[in-house]
């Protein structure tokens, strides 16, 4: 999954959606996820990552990067999937 191309991304977390003019602010971990996301990383590399610098189980992790990404998809942040 891909964020968007015309979506910007601040250092703080603020992104806007030049397509809309909607804004939206993610916290810390969001940004740490869209950055790894923006690196190629997968899946699997994003849970890796977020289990071990964070006190979050693997469980966990998938059902709150589940949400995210779900949330991602309605605002249509994300690239299609073809």
């Amino acid at each position: 999954m891909k964020l968007k191309r015309n979506i910007a991304v601040s250092e703080s977390g603020f992104l806007f959606d030049p397509t809309s003019g909607e804004s939206y602010s993610l916290n810390e971990q969001g940004l740490e996820i869209l950055n790894l996301m923006k690196e190629g990383k997968s899946t699997p590399e994003v849970n890796e990552y977020m289990t071990e610098t964070y006190d979050i189980s693997s469980d966990e992790f998938e059902k709150y990067y589940l949400d995210f990404m779900g949330l991602l998809r309605q605002f249509k942040l994300l690239e299609d999937e073809r």
